[in-house]
């Protein structure tokens, strides 16, 4: 049931963003949209950040990233990103205009690094690498993969997720081994 709660109050929040800012929305507005006491709300949630962190991670984290975190399907994880982003443009545009800009990097940067560090791991099966050299590849790509969503948020959203896949992936393709290779030791 607690489920359905949140997602129902995620929905309204949602719903409000394609209408007004973050910054004008309130408890009761979002709580109204459901039919639900502000009570409720906060025993679920201790104020509207806490929503959203919840839509990030149940919309974006768990059913996209967790799924695609390997070579092989990192640039589906990535895609499926893309378009959730076009789908909730609204909501993506206020939270990352209205909440502090570095709250919504920080959790994209962070999660974008889990689903790389998984990559590099995979990647580095059989090759003498140090730990840190590792994580050191993977914040690389981190910061590089984060650079191109942050700047297609920014600039609108025109260019085609797919075109922007295909791009990164022939840029890419193959250095995540390469770049493990360069930075092996010998036993």
């Amino acid at each position: 049931m607690a489920d359905i709660t949140k997602k129902a109050l995620a929905i309204s929040l949602k719903k409000l963003l394609s209408k007004k800012e973050l910054s004008k929305i309130t408890i009761k507005d979002i709580t109204d949209g459901v039919g639900i006491k502000r009570q409720t709300f906060y025993y679920h949630f201790g104020d509207v950040y806490d929503l959203i962190e919840w839509i990030y991670k149940n919309e974006i984290i768990e059913p996209i990233i967790k799924e695609k975190d390997t070579y092989a399907t990192w640039q589906q994880g990535f895609l499926l990103i893309f378009k959730y982003v076009l789908k909730n443009k609204n909501f993506i545009r206020n939270t990352y205009n209205s909440i502090s800009t570095e709250y919504v990097e920080m959790f994209i940067y962070k999660n974008t690094y889990e689903l790389l560090k998984n990559v590099v791991e995979e990647e580095a099966q059989g090759i003498n690498v140090k730990e840190n050299d590792k994580e050191f590849v993977a914040k690389f790509y981190q910061y590089a993969f984060v650079g191109v969503i942050k700047e297609w948020i920014q600039s609108g959203m025109e260019e085609k997720p797919e075109d922007i896949i295909e791009k990164l992936n022939k840029i890419i393709y193959g250095n995540f081994k390469r770049a493990l290779n360069s930075l092996k030791y010998d036993d």
